[in-house]
């Protein structure tokens, strides 16, 4: 659907602090996201900070949550993540994620973390899509 990345992290917060995350639309139920590991994604082994990875996963697999409600809010209720391998400064992390299944509150997903063509996390979350009633959407919504 979307040839091109945009930012998504263009409000004040911790992943615009963190570097931003790029993000695409591939088709109804897939998505993808990227990353570039700086200096302050680190752990004191030198590695991408697993905290800064789950991060990645919950803003990345988010937003597709996101898209897929339709653009309603959606919060994260569970997420599951799996380390599988290592990345460090400089490297690019490519998120990929698949709608499983969405229903009129829910939204289940799986997510890859890829890193010069290896998965290093994997995860598998649920997001509640909130209702938001229209008096709370304020002038002009």
């Amino acid at each position: 659907m979307s040839e091109e990345f945009e930012q998504i992290s263009l409000k004040p917060g911790f992943m615009k602090h963190n570097g931003g995350v790029l993000f695409r639309t591939i088709s109804d139920t897939e998505y993808e996201f990227k990353s570039t590991i700086n200096e302050n994604h680190l752990n004191a082994a030198g590695i991408t900070h697993g905290g800064y990875l789950s991060a990645l996963i919950d803003a990345g697999a988010g937003t597709a949550a996101h898209r897929a409600s339709g653009n309603s809010p959606c919060v994260t209720i569970s997420l599951d993540l799996k380390f599988i391998g290592a990345s460090k400064v400089g490297d690019e992390i490519t998120g990929f994620t698949k709608i499983l299944k969405k229903t009129n509150t829910l939204i289940f997903l799986f997510c890859e973390l890829r890193c010069n063509n290896k998965i290093i996390t994997s995860a598998s979350g649920v997001w509640k899509i909130l209702k938001v009633k229209p008096s709370n959407l304020g002038p002009g919504g």
